[in-house]
């Protein structure tokens, strides 16, 4: 015979628990919240992490363009855009619109490297939701046996500049070390006077 009686839930004596049992069940709720008084709240965890995104010109609109350089807007994390400014042989890459005017923008490597492949974006949530506060992006001087170049650029409005070069000829670990200075300088690194590292070795130039 089925424990609940037939009928309207509620009414009747089949769907009630024995008077024991009941007092039992009654007994464990009423500990539950003693079991986790005093506990601490599960902690936040923060945590940061790599997340890659193409570069390709194609992808680029030209936002302004003279006889002495050429500036191009490209899609970058999250609508971020990522500002290529051309001038002659070399170019500076800054992120966000506005970055057009900031240390950045006129950070130029020597003439001959051009940016190529994936940008890969060091982003955290120690501020609440995943944000991007470094950029990693090759540098290759095509033609050339010089070594390609990991430019990590901290990204900050009113604070956008270099903060560390890799060779990344010279380091085998050459990403891991500007993952490295990306997460130790990327929230502190202070563009009016702050010098740019050179983590590991360098020979580029």
């Amino acid at each position: 015979m089925s424990v609940f009686s037939p009928g309207t839930p509620g009414e009747g004596k089949g769907h009630r628990l024995p008077k024991r049992r009941a007092r039992l069940l009654r007994l464990a709720l009423a500990c539950i919240p003693a079991l986790f008084a005093g506990q601490p709240a599960p902690a936040f965890a923060i945590g940061t992490m790599t997340v890659p995104t193409e570069l390709s010109l194609d992808d680029c609109t030209i936002v302004s363009t003279n006889d002495f350089e050429t500036l191009r807007a490209c899609p970058g994390y999250k609508g971020i855009p990522v500002m290529l400014r051309g001038e002659k042989q070399q170019v500076a890459v800054s992120y966000g619109l506005a970055s057009t005017t900031e240390k950045a923008a006129g950070q130029f490597l020597p003439e001959g490297y051009l940016p190529v492949g994936e940008i890969d974006w060091r982003i955290s949530n120690r501020d609440g939701g995943w944000k991007a506060f470094a950029a990693i992006l090759r540098f290759t001087a095509q033609g050339t046996n010089k070594p390609d170049i990991l430019v990590v650029t901290r990204i900050a409005p009113g604070n956008t500049c270099i903060l560390a070069s890799v060779d990344a000829k010279a380091n085998p670990d050459a990403m891991a070390l500007a993952e490295a200075a990306a997460d130790k300088h990327g929230f502190d690194f202070d563009c009016s006077h702050d010098q740019p590292e050179k983590p590991g070795k360098f020979a580029a130039f």
